[in-house]
This record gives C-alpha cells, sequence and structure tokens, in this order.
C-alpha cells in the first residue's frame, strides 16, 4: 500500500528517442505506459501529486508544449501521448541525470508534505537510478515499481533495480503489488 505522504515522480517520459539506440529504449518504454498510468490514475484518485521531471533539450524552459512539440514523433508518439501530463500535475526540466540536481523538487517535495517518491520512467540505469540516489540521500522512502522503468538493455535495468533496491532500500515490487 502507498503511503499518503507519496509523490509520483515520471522522468524524461518526454522523449524524441533520436539518438543512438533510442529505438531500442522506446521499444522497451512502450512497455511501461501502462504501469505509469495506473499509478498516475490511483495518485490522482487518493489526491497524490503526480510531478514530471524532464530534460530540456536545450530549450531550457519548463514549457509542456514546446518540449512536447519537440518530442513528438511517430517513435515517441505511443509514449508520449498517453502520458502527457495533466493540467494539475507538475512539470520540472532538469539540466543534468538526477531530478534533484539544479532544480526545485527538494523544495516542492517538502512543499507537498512528501516523505516518500515513487519513481518512474527512463532510463532506469541513468536518470532514475541518479534521482533515487539523490533522493535517498535525502531521506525519502523509495518505491520503484520494477515494470515502471525502462533502460536501453533489460540487463542494465535489472542491475539498476538491484543497486535501487540493496544500496538505497527502494521498494521495487510490481505496480500490480504496489497498488
Amino acid at each position: 500500500m502507498i503511503p499518503k505522504d507519496t509523490a509520483l515522480l515520471v522522468i524524461d517520459i518526454m522523449n524524441p528517442f533520436d539518438f543512438s539506440h533510442g529505438e531500442t529504449l522506446a521499444q522497451h518504454a512502450k512497455k511501461i505506459v501502462g504501469p505509469i498510468n495506473d499509478l498516475r490514475n490511483y495518485c490522482k484518485k487518493h489526491g497524490l501529486p503526480v510531478i514530471y521531471i524532464n530534460d530540456h533539450y536545450e530549450l531550457w524552459k519548463a514549457d509542456l508544449e514546446l518540449i512536447y512539440d519537440k518530442c513528438h514523433n511517430k517513435t515517441s508518439s505511443d509514449i508520449i501521448t498517453p502520458l502527457r501530463p495533466d493540467e494539475d500535475d507538475f512539470f520540472l526540466i532538469k539540466p543534468k541525470h538526477s531530478a534533484f540536481y539544479g532544480t526545485a523538487l527538494n523544495t516542492l517535495l517538502h512543499h507537498l508534505s512528501v516523505k516518500n517518491i515513487i519513481l518512474t520512467g527512463i532510463a532506469g540505469n541513468i536518470c532514475v537510478l541518479f534521482t533515487a540516489n539523490d533522493a535517498y540521500m535525502r531521506e525519502f522512502g523509495l518505491f520503484v515499481p520494477n515494470n515502471a522503468i525502462a533502460s536501453v538493455s533489460e540487463e542494465d535495468n535489472h542491475y539498476a533495480l538491484t543497486m535501487m533496491k540493496n544500496v538505497l532500500k527502494a521498494n521495487i515490487d510490481d505496480t500490480g503489488t504496489l497498488l
């Protein structure tokens, strides 16, 4: 069961997948759309905040429309369209891998009285893992559903989940068990 003082973070889901191995990552990301939407629906139903943190793609503006338009293409459409943030969701941009580095995330979480974070998104072995590390060091409780993060390789994703469970004390149960 998800505690009441929890926020859902959706990391880097607005993505054009137009880079080396982008097609592979997009194929893995398609598998996490349903689980992330299940978590979003649960959080909205229970009044828990949903926070998107995304790369800025050299736009340097926390403007969802600009970022969505820049990322929307044939490869990304099946991922970013169903996961597009709603008006009542928070949307932040980040300059580097961790959602905490150079952002207002920590302040926002404290303002919302959040003690636990559900981490979802891409890439599991990079931005999700770095965010999990920073959240752990800030003493947030961590949930990282194993079916709600994606990496280019399944091996890297599994390794990241193992690290988050063993080192960062994250609960890595799938969304079905978590909900």
